[in-house]
């Protein structure tokens, strides 16, 4: 289980929607009083804390967790609009294990959120990798194989493929992919969804194909599982 603390409730909304479908269990707090209510209930695996929150800076928070014996080792991730090293390095040092800046990927946070929890020893890494048709993506290693031949992707190209890989046979529109592939204030139109296929088809070869588009709504992946 993981825990987010976040005032703004479409971002909250959105992140703990983007963890869901990912198969992670989690649940939102607006404020600090709600999540230490939640922490006395039951410790989670894995925290995502906003720094600038009404009642109580997430540094606080944090420093709050590292004290106490049964939140002391919880894996906790950082995420602010807040982007100088300073920040970074005062996060860091007052005990987070991540730090990810506003505005941030969808796929990428959940790729974060993934690894936290691994840390957390919640997550066995053999069963991240995703595998169909000859292709093979571990989000662990950032790495894709095509019939044993590692192919390089950019981070979105990477991101597009493992969250069709995630739900083979499940067609996304193109805005939806927009909304967890590039994150919800990404300016750019659905154009930007069509290049990104394009070119990861290119670099699929011959298993271009496993990518469908499914005219009028979007695209699926349309690989079998091995």
């Amino acid at each position: 289980m993981i825990y987010y603390v976040e005032d703004d409730d479409n971002i909250r909304g959105l992140t703990l929607y983007a963890l869901r479908q990912q198969g992670i269990e989690a649940e939102g707090f607006s404020c600090d009083s709600e999540f230490k209510a939640a922490v006395a209930r039951r410790v989670p695996d894995a925290v995502l804390l906003d720094i600038m929150l009404p009642d109580t800076d997430g540094l606080e928070i944090m420093r709050r967790l590292r004290a106490m014996p049964e939140t002391a080792t919880v894996p906790i991730m950082m995420l602010t609009a807040k982007d100088t090293e300073l920040d970074k390095v005062v996060a860091l040092d007052g005990g987070a294990d991540d730090y990810l800046t506003k505005p941030f990927s969808l796929m990428e946070l959940t790729s974060r959120c993934r690894a936290l929890l691994r840390r957390g020893g919640m997550v066995k890494q053999v069963s991240d990798v995703l595998s169909a048709d000859g292709i093979v993506l571990s989000p662990s290693h950032r790495r894709v194989t095509v019939d044993g031949n590692e192919i390089k992707l950019t981070l979105r190209e990477f991101d597009l493929l493992e969250y069709l890989m995630r739900k083979p046979g499940i067609v996304f529109s193109r805005e939806t992919l927009l909304q967890s592939v590039w994150g919800w204030d990404f300016d750019g139109g659905s154009r930007t969804v069509d290049v990104h296929v394009q070119t990861l088809r290119q670099k699929l070869g011959d298993h271009a194909s496993c990518i469908e588009t499914v005219r009028g709504v979007g695209y699926r992946f349309a690989g079998q599982e091995s």
